[in-house]
């Protein structure tokens, strides 16, 4: 079972797993950022303090990651004490 699949199980998706592969890799994105954010052992509201920003935000970060700026991920990762990686394959 791929990842994309585990999502539909756990999500308990109705829809066609297809339609959901364009937006998986933002999903993606937002379930590593909230790992990484609760590994470091914090809180969406004391990550929120840290950047200056609302819980909302962080919680739209998680969330809904779609069109993200890679400048606002290097914050919000420098922000846990992690540093960003970009690969290009």
């Amino acid at each position: 079972m791929d990842n994309l699949q585990k999502f539909v199980r756990i999500r308990g998706c109705r829809v066609y797993p297809d339609r959901l592969k364009d937006g998986f890799a933002e999903v993606r994105i937002g379930q590593i950022l909230r790992t990484a954010r609760e590994d470091a052992g914090f809180t969406q509201e004391e990550l929120a303090r840290i950047l200056n920003t609302q819980k909302s935000a962080i919680s739209r970060i998680e969330n809904h990651s779609v069109d993200i700026r890679l400048s606002t991920l290097k914050e919000y990762v420098e922000a846990l004490g992690k540093k960003l990686y970009v690969e290009i394959l």
